[in-house]
């Protein structure tokens, strides 16, 4: 059996039905296996596990550029194609950014867009676009 590897990632939320109203109707996640404390979701290919719980602590703490981010944060990188769409998608579901999707890192190597929002419980998330998956880790 050739199982890809995959991430997985549990944290706490406040609200199930909340929850799945952002990840699978904003995001767009796939529900997967739930009880009446948790549920999982397809993160773009890894396992979420939201359990019910007080979420943690984040502050804006992480420079990058010019820009102060929450940390800790999580995230996923897609390609330039469809980090596009999802920034479409996010505008269009009226979510708020705590950094508005943008280029960073423009002409250099590890160009790439980015945006950092919160899930409704105040989990930051950011989403990374690349032109190519060799530019991830270009320097």
């Amino acid at each position: 059996m050739n199982l890809p590897s995959a991430f997985h990632f549990a944290f706490n939320i406040r609200d199930l039905d909340q929850a799945r109203a952002f990840y699978g109707g904003v995001l767009g996640c796939i529900e997967g296996r739930s009880t009446d404390t948790w549920v999982d979701f397809d993160f773009f290919g890894h396992q979420i596990s939201l359990h019910l719980g007080e979420p943690f602590a984040t502050a804006n703490t992480g420079k990058v550029g010019q820009h102060m981010v929450p940390m800790p944060h999580f995230g996923i990188i897609l390609l330039y194609p469809d980090w596009r769409a999802m920034a479409d998608r996010l505008q269009v579901a009226g979510v708020e950014f705590v950094l508005a999707p943008q280029v960073r890192f423009e002409g250099e190597p590890g160009e790439q867009w980015t945006m950092f929002f919160r899930d409704p419980f105040g989990n930051p998330i950011e989403v990374k676009g690349f032109r190519s998956e060799a530019q991830i880790y270009a320097h």
